[in-house]
C-alpha cells in the first residue's frame, strides 16, 4: 500500500508547527522520526490531510544537564540517548534500557517525543518516563504546559494531548539510588516487550530507604507499582526478599491474553524478571 494523498509542510518554529495543526482542524499529523507513523500511512490506517514535519525546527534535539534533572529535547534520537555518557552517568536505567529499543535502523531515526506520543504500552521510552516520573513539556495554541506520565498515557496508543499540541521537552529527575536494574523479555531481541521491569533501590541504616518500580507490557499503559515500592521498603532484607518482592509485583498486574502470550504467562514472566532485577539491584555496591 501507499499513503493516501496529503499536504506537507516543514515549519521552522514550534509556533508555526502549532499553527499548521490548528489550521488542519484536527486532521494533521506530526512527522518526527516517522518510525511509527510511516507504516500507518502506508497501510492507510492514518489518513491525515496534512503532514507537519518537525525536523526543520532547530533547538529540539539536545541532552542537557540541569543538576538534579536531565532535560531531553523532543527530537532527540534514540541513538543519542543510547550512547550519551551523561545518560549513562545520571540515568543508568535509561541507558540500560535503550539497547532494547527496537532495532538499530529504528534507533537511528526514532525520537523520544515521537515514542512518548505514540504511547505504545510495550515500548521502553514511555515506561522510562513513568519510572523516572518525568515532566513532559508540551506546546499548543495557548502556550506551554507540563504533564506527568500518569496523566499523559491514557490507554494503549492513546495520550492526553490536544490535537494542536506538540511535545517539546522531557525532564527526567536524577534518582537517589545505590542499586538498579532493567529486565526485559521479547519474542526477538528488539521487538516489543512481552514483559519488562525497572527497579531502583536506596539503602538506609537498617534496610531500604527508598525504592522505585515500573513495568510495561502487562497493562494498557506503562505503570509505576506504588504498592510494590512501599512493600519492598518495608521488607527485611534476606535471601527470601527477591521471592517476596516478585509475589507482590505479580499481584499488582492484570495483563490480557493476546496473540503473543497469555495473561498467565506474562504474569509468570514478570515475576521472574522482578526477582532477577531486585537481585541485581541489591548486589550493586552503590
Amino acid at each position: 500500500m501507499k499513503p493516501a494523498k496529503f499536504d506537507y509542510v516543514s515549519p521552522s518554529t514550534v509556533e508555526a508547527a502549532v499553527a499548521a495543526l490548528v489550521a488542519s482542524n484536527g486532521e494533521g499529523k506530526l512527522l518526527a522520526g516517522g518510525q511509527s507513523l510511516l507504516p500507518l500511512l502506508n497501510f492507510r490506517m492514518a489518513r491525515p490531510s496534512i503532514l507537519v514535519d518537525l525536523n526543520g525546527i532547530e533547538g529540539l534535539s539536545y541532552i542537557e544537564d540541569r543538576d538534579d534533572r536531565i532535560a531531553v529535547g523532543a527530537l532527540t534520537r534514540h541513538r543519542d540517548l543510547e550512547h550519551s555518557p551523561l545518560i549513562a552517568s545520571k540515568l543508568p536505567v535509561m541507558s540500560a534500557a535503550m539497547r532494547h529499543v527496537a532495532h538499530l535502523a529504528i534507533r537511528n531515526r526514532g525520537t523520544i517525543g515521537g515514542s512518548l506520543s505514540h504511547a505504545d504500552p510495550a515500548a521502553e521510552l514511555p515506561m522510562l518516563a513513568t519510572f523516572y516520573d518525568a515532566t513532559i513539556l508540551v506546546q499548543g495554541p495557548s502556550g506551554r504546559r507540563t504533564i506527568t506520565p500518569r496523566e499523559f498515557f491514557v490507554d494503549a496508543l492513546t495520550n492526553c494531548l490536544e490535537p494542536e499540541e506538540i511535545v517539546v521537552e522531557i525532564e527526567f529527575p536524577v534518582l537517589k539510588q545505590d542499586g538498579w536494574a532493567f529486565e526485559e523479555v521479547a519474542r526477538r531481541f528488539g521487538d516489543f516487550a512481552l514483559a519488562s521491569i525497572a527497579v531502583s533501590v536506596l539503602r538506609g541504616p537498617s534496610g531500604l530507604e527508598a525504592a522505585r518500580v515500573a513495568v510495561m507490557g502487562v497493562a494498557d499503559t506503562p505503570r509505576r507499582l506504588d504498592e510494590a515500592e512501599a512493600a519492598l521498603v518495608a521488607m527485611e532484607l534476606d535471601d527470601r526478599t527477591p521471592d517476596r518482592f516478585s509475589e507482590v509485583v505479580v499481584s499488582q498486574v492484570s495483563p490480557n491474553d493476546d496473540l503473543h502470550a497469555s495473561a498467565e504467562y506474562r504474569k509468570h514472566l514478570l515475576g521472574q524478571l522482578a526477582k532477577r532485577a531486585l537481585q541485581t539491584a541489591l548486589a550493586m555496591k552503590g
